[in-house]
């Protein structure tokens, strides 16, 4: 512990794994471990698959290159102390170490976040006014969409880590998740957290609260315009584009606000339930969206299909 005066702060957390299955750690890391290597092997498939085929240069696809790359930060930020704990029982985590991979997390949520709202509005486009949508979704027009989307996730969540420095801690200092999360921190704390607690709300709500009302937005204005088109075949044409999209949308959003609930407003649960719902969040998006893009997309799926028949020729 470092001292000076009444200031107190950690040199170190402690995180925790499964609660009350801690006997269980090594069998408990094999689901992980398929996890994670789905994670790993389905993003950058993805990513080498839209490189390397021409037909896929396009937004939507650019888009979802986006969405894999945050996938892959999500996934190479928690692997290291996830695993760590459930194979070697590495528990500490130094106070620094801990904010920085606290920033990257959030960072890399919040990016994607308004990376399925960029595909929303892509969709939106492509439907609504099918031919000016490459005119208005340049290739620079992305570009610079995505440097707007890092940017406003890097200077929005900088004062987080600040936040939490200035804070005096107690002796407890052990975390409810195999990660560093905002919340979790802040709780650790002996002093008013207020601040933290307000600038976290603005910023969640500023952000991600935003970026999924604009999402539902998008949706009904595409339902609007698919309901004024001429033929069934069309309308479920149109919608089927959306499949993918609406899918990684749910499977992020969903465990991102029970997480966010329960940390704010479900203190009384079970630990087990807590930290299931994390693992959901931040493990099962990035090994799930390649499957979902792979499957309902025919594109994607015929050139894998031709990328594996090249390398068994």
């Amino acid at each position: 512990w470092e001292f000076n005066g009444s200031f107190y702060q950690p040199s170190a957390f402690l995180m925790m794994g499964i609660p009350g299955l801690e006997a269980l750690h090594h069998w408990i890391s094999i689901p992980f471990c398929a996890l994670y290597l789905t994670a790993l092997l389905g993003n950058c498939m993805i990513l080498f698959i839209i490189k390397k085929t021409q037909s896929l240069h396009e937004p939507m696809y650019y888009f979802l290159s986006m969405l894999a790359v945050t996938d892959l930060g999500l996934v190479l930020c928690t692997l290291p102390t996830t695993l760590g704990i459930f194979w070697f029982n590495m528990r500490r985590i130094g106070f620094d170490a801990c904010l920085t991979q606290m920033y990257f997390i959030h960072i890399l949520s919040f990016i994607e976040s308004s990376v399925l709202l960029a595909m929303a509005f892509d969709r939106f486009i492509a439907i609504s006014l099918p031919l000016r949508h490459s005119s208005i979704l340049t290739g620079t027009t992305v570009m610079k969409i995505g440097l707007v989307i890092i940017l406003r996730g890097m200077v929005s969540l900088l004062p987080i880590p600040f936040l939490l420095k200035r804070l005096t801690y107690c002796r407890k200092i052990e975390l409810s998740h195999s990660f560093c999360f905002h919340p979790d921190i802040m709780n650790l704390a002996c002093a008013d957290i207020k601040v933290n607690v307000f600038y976290g709300m603005i910023i969640l709500l500023s952000t991600v609260g935003m970026d999924f009302i604009f999402i539902v937005l998008s949706y009904i204005l595409i339902i609007r315009t698919v309901i004024g088109l001429a033929t069934k075949e069309e309308c479920l044409k149109a919608l089927n584009t959306c499949v993918s999209h609406i899918c990684a949308v749910l499977v992020f959003f969903i465990p991102m606000i029970g997480l966010s609930m329960i940390h704010r407003f479900g203190r009384n649960l079970p630990p087990l339930v807590n930290t299931l719902v994390a693992y959901t969040y931040l493990i099962i998006p990035p090994a799930l969206n390649p499957i979902i893009y792979s499957i309902k997309s025919s594109q994607i799926r015929e050139a894998l299909l031709k990328a594996l028949r090249r390398k068994t020729e």
